[in-house]
């Protein structure tokens, strides 16, 4: 059994994280920006309020996204208070919710750059990447994972399985199931300093 902290856990992917170890026999918290019944008040902004929280686990996911703020200075910002607070708290492994956009597809072409890709969000695509920068340049054992495409969302089961796959706008995977590839990577870990995407 692991001790895994969980933020975001008020978000779909989050929650489904916290519903996935839990069911695993794990002991976990789950951590959000406003108070709640199940979870733990934080900011992932905060590396010192991050120290106080992780010290003791094993694991942490992250599953986070402030749709109030600049996405630019957002995860870059979280990104760096959490390299700060785990190193602080003494956790290494760093699991960490991605996003499609950014990783490659079967020829090399990141999935942002191929023909028909939505243009309109690229500051927040590269935003997300500027947080993987933050972390490729630290001493954790981090790594990140999102759908392929994107999140099934007319069908929300749990089939208990997925596959690592290059980014494909098709590729869709439910909220329950990339929680399954989540805490996987904490019972054994098999991805280190990179990112994976995931389908059905």
């Amino acid at each position: 059994m692991s001790k895994i902290l969980v933020i975001g856990a008020r978000g779909r992917a989050g929650a489904a994280a916290v519903e996935e170890a839990l069911a695993r026999g794990h002991e976990v918290v789950g951590v959000a920006r406003a108070a709640a019944e199940g979870v733990v008040v934080g900011d992932v902004t905060d590396a010192v309020r991050v120290a106080e929280l992780a010290v003791g686990y094993d694991a942490v996911i992250a599953a986070v996204y402030d749709g109030g703020s600049d996405p630019g200075v957002f995860f870059p910002t979280a990104a760096h208070a959490l390299v700060e607070g785990l190193s602080k708290a003494g956790v290494n492994r760093l699991v960490w919710v991605g996003l499609a956009s950014i990783l490659p597809t079967a020829d090399g072409t990141l999935l942002m750059d191929t023909e028909g890709y939505p243009r309109e969000y690229r500051s927040f695509f590269l935003a997300h990447q500027a947080a993987l920068d933050v972390f490729a340049a630290s001493p954790l054992d981090w790594v990140s994972i999102a759908p392929a495409g994107d999140f099934d969302r007319a069908d929300p089961a749990r089939r208990g399985r997925y596959r690592v796959v290059p980014a494909d706008a098709g590729g869709r995977i439910s909220y329950a199931d990339l929680a399954v590839a989540l805490v996987d990577e904490v019972d054994h870990p098999a991805n280190h300093g990179t990112a994976i995407g995931v389908v059905v």
